[in-house]
């Protein structure tokens, strides 16, 4: 697929070329996690049917799941009606969206007033992620996560062409 399809011409990309992207649950209609689309990552996300974002702190392509397994399967992209936003309907795989381990990343809720209000966790940890598998060592209810750990990426062996035999 190209990147120059007629099609993406539509979005209205920022100067920069990035749309944001909200990430919705299909059935639940739970927003999971907000994140950034360039032209590629969406027209990838559109050839593979799974999400594909960009990161802006390592500024590259983020197939969601590569690392923890728990990949986005679209099942419908829509586009706002100022034509900046983009909206993907996903089945969750395995339920956890975020890299704390919860299955959103909306799991802190503001409660009390202006002056006095503070942010409450309200989803528990679903599964402990280990360092290099979707972020970094999960956050409990009882101490939530303070910033985003760094992703370690591993590289993929090529694989093996089983017509050769190794030497």
């Amino acid at each position: 697929m190209s990147i120059s399809a007629k099609w993406l011409n539509k979005v209205k990309w920022d100067e920069v070329g990035l749309v944001p992207v909200i990430a919705q649950e299909v059935g639940s209609n739970d927003v999971l996690m907000f994140a950034w689309m360039n032209r590629e990552a969406l027209a990838r996300t559109v050839e593979i049917g799974q999400a594909v974002y960009w990161s802006r702190s390592r500024k590259k392509l983020w197939h969601k799941g590569e690392e923890s397994g728990h990949f986005q399967k679209v099942h419908e992209i829509r586009l706002d009606c100022d034509e900046d936003v983009v909206l993907l309907k996903v089945e969750q795989v395995a339920g956890i969206a975020c890299h704390t381990g919860r299955h959103s990343c909306f799991f802190q809720k503001f409660e009390g007033s202006a002056d006095s209000g503070e942010w409450v966790t309200v989803e528990p940890v679903l599964k402990d992620l280990a360092p290099g598998a979707g972020g970094g060592p999960a956050a409990t209810a009882a101490e939530p996560a303070l910033a985003k750990p760094k992703r370690v990426r591993k590289s993929i062996p090529k694989p093996v062409d089983s017509d050769k035999t190794p030497s």
